[in-house]
């Protein structure tokens, strides 16, 4: 299928070195290097969404934890809008994760059109996610065994090293996602807009199921049905077929559908699951939170123009380059940098105001930038693993590419129901059907990358990669 005329051009960003001299040798180029060298055609904006839907997520995750200490002396972790519901609906704006899954069809797009193979195609997209996972779960499994051979693995610790895994659900399933990736798109150029209105319908049917006639067995087939139709559109949006009448359309009926569904069915307000609730948008993804998707795909689209002109200005490009050179370090630690925070907060005996009075409105935006600051340090610790890098050649079939990526999904997601801590103890969870425990899903997780051959990589081409590349 070839692209309309004026549809944006794909180019990825390790392309940006032809407009100008490559760094010296053995220096790593900038981001204003980078901005120098992009190429004219090509399309800022999917930067732009990338890194917005992964700070946004961020932000939201500091603006709404709450770790305050009982009458019992324990500490428990909440949720500040579960305190004060009527803010609830400023999730419409902070749950944007559609949109990563969205710019995700687009780049898949991208890269499947000049992939060999499907093992070629997985083994180059998941290494991006998988090494910096593997680096992050590596640290803190490490640490959840050092806490728990001190004896210590009670209280708030016993908290952090379950919840700090808790982000990773996000990695599992765009692995997932990435891993259906080949075959959605063949089906996207065999029957094109049915695709999507498939997996529409049968996000309906599993809520229809689940709602109706309580086979709640069948919800998490949405965790699968919803991402891949958000990620469906990013492949029209790569071929240029996202007008302006059809992102009108999403638009207006995504946001119609998602009141509707709200006011009349069984759906909370909240587009992420909040404590006790009975039902959640998120977890497993309903059909409310795909009209979500839908309306702040098309709302992303029309503002594509205007944006656009602003990315045009050199410091604003300069800006995103250097964010997606660091938004997956920084996704992966934020929480990491939220319990230090707060266990330095603690030990110092101090209390945060109650939520939602005026000090804890003023103290907001500095509690945000603390938080930066203390991101930005684990960032420039642990940035290193998140470099792009030239794996080294390999033959693989798709066999091996499968099972690769299936151990790395249950390992990932393991890790992210179970969490870190309880290790040595043989703590477990249930994930759907498969219990797992900290050690079995770590264990997955670098077998499947060991399949997919993320820790064999090529000297010359990595220091090529390194040369040339940001983030």
């Amino acid at each position: 299928m070839t692209a309309r005329p004026g549809a944006p051009m794909l180019v990825p960003m390790s392309t940006m070195i032809e407009a100008a001299p490559a760094p010296a040798p053995g220096r790593r180029p900038s981001a204003a290097d980078l901005a120098a060298r992009t190429p004219r055609d090509r399309d800022r904006y999917v930067d732009l969404l990338r890194v917005f839907s992964l700070a946004t997520v961020v932000a939201g995750h500091w603006l709404m934890a709450v770790l305050a200490t009982g009458p019992d002396g324990r500490v428990r972790a909440g949720n500040a809008l579960a305190i004060m519901p009527s803010l609830q609906p400023l999730t419409w704006l902070l749950q944007v994760m559609p949109l990563f899954f969205f710019v995700g069809g687009f780049s898949h797009a991208t890269a499947l059109r000049r992939a060999p193979s499907y093992a070629s195609f997985v083994r180059g997209r998941a290494a991006r996610l998988l090494i910096p996972t593997a680096v992050f779960a590596g640290v803190w499994s490490s640490v959840a065994v050092l806490i728990e051979l001190a004896g210590r693995d009670g209280g708030v610790l016993r908290l952090v090293t379950r919840m700090v895994a808790q982000p990773l659900w996000f990695i599992g399933v765009y692995l997932g996602v990435v891993a259906f990736a080949p075959l959605m798109w063949r089906m996207h150029r065999a029957h094109g807009v049915a695709v999507p209105v498939a997996l529409g319908a049968g996000v309906v049917a599993v809520d229809v199921l689940r709602f109706r006639y309580g086979v709640d067995a069948i919800a998490p087939l949405n965790l699968l049905l919803v991402w891949l139709a958000v990620h469906q559109l990013g492949f029209f949006y790569a071929d240029g077929r996202l007008g302006r009448r059809t992102v009108r359309a999403l638009t207006a009926g995504g946001v119609t559908a998602m009141l509707a569904l709200i006011a009349y069915g069984p759906y909370p307000l909240s587009m992420v699951g909040m404590p006790g609730a009975k039902i959640s948008n998120m977890s497993p993804p309903t059909l409310a939170l795909f009209a979500h998707g839908l309306w702040l795909i098309g709302l992303a689209m029309l503002l594509r123009g205007p944006v656009t002109r602003l990315l045009a200005r050199p410091r604003v490009w300069i800006a995103v380059i250097a964010a997606n050179g660091l938004a997956m370090t920084a996704f992966l630690w934020h929480l990491t940098a939220l319990f230090l925070v707060c266990a330095v907060q603690l030990a110092l005996g101090l209390t945060q105001p109650p939520v939602g009075d005026a000090t804890w409105w003023l103290l907001r935006p500095a509690w945000i930038g603390i938080l930066v600051l203390v991101t930005a340090g684990l960032v420039a610790v642990f940035r290193r693993a998140d470099r792009p890098r030239r794996l080294a050649p390999r033959s693989y079939g798709t066999a091996r590419g499968v099972t690769g990526m299936v151990l790395c999904l249950i390992g990932v997601l393991g890790l992210s129901t179970v969490g870190f801590g309880g290790a040595l103890a043989g703590r477990s969870a249930t994930l759907i059907a498969l219990p797992v425990t900290p050690l079995r899903s770590l264990a997955l997780l670098v077998a499947g990358a060991a399949l997919l051959g993320l820790w064999t990589r090529d000297g010359a081409e990595t220091r090529k990669a390194d040369a040339t590349t940001l983030g």
